[in-house]
């Protein structure tokens, strides 16, 4: 482990040319940044993780272990990512609703998007603030995401909208292939829940 300058970074560790680390981060093992990225002050990241060129990551955010952040995203304060989450290059977090407001950093923590665990994020994909990514969903690429999602879903577009679940996936290549059959439920249908329409 690395202790310096105030923070600390776990073992077998590589940060890559350009890349600036504030006071007080605590990173843990196995952590691998690309060129240039930023870490802010007071952020955790767990385990066997990757903050790819470019991106930046804002104060007292809080990432899991096995999280992957590509190149060139922007993570803002007090964004908490989960484990085994995957966000994909030029994804773009928001957290002031009223950008202007004189109290707008004082709702921050309140506005804060959540990314549960095992959530993957399609490059060039923007989430407004105040959402939460349900566990195991896909966002897909160029989504806007302005509404929190459930665990497993599918969503795309433009606002992005739930399409499907997960587990009902199938590969481009093998057809009668489910990459996430295995790991996954299929959620309650409609008439389950006591919609009837």
């Amino acid at each position: 482990m690395i202790t310096n300058a105030g923070y600390e970074i776990g073992t077998n560790s590589k940060i890559r040319e350009g890349t600036l680390i504030y006071p007080r981060v605590k990173i843990g093992d196995n952590f691998n940044s690309g060129h240039y990225a930023v870490i802010r002050e007071d952020t955790v990241i767990g385990d066997n993780c990757s903050i790819g060129t470019h991106t930046e990551i804002g104060h007292h955010v809080k990432i899991g272990n096995n999280v992957r952040i590509h190149s060139s995203c922007f993570i803002p304060e007090y964004t908490m990512i989960e484990d085994n989450a995957w966000i994909a290059p030029h994804c773009v977090i928001t957290n002031t609703i009223h950008p202007l407001c004189p109290n707008s950093k004082s709702c921050l923590q309140r506005t804060a998007v959540i990314i549960r665990n095992g959530a993957i994020i399609g490059a060039g994909s923007v989430i407004l603030p105040g959402v939460v990514i349900g566990r195991d969903s896909i966002i897909g690429a160029g989504s806007l995401v302005t509404k929190s999602i459930d665990s497993n879903a599918v969503i795309f577009g433009h606002p992005a909208e739930t399409h499907f679940y997960r587990s009902g996936l199938r590969c481009h290549f093998e057809k009668d292939f489910k990459p996430y059959e295995e790991k996954l439920s299929i959620p309650p249908s409609k008439e389950d829940c006591g919609d009837k329409k």
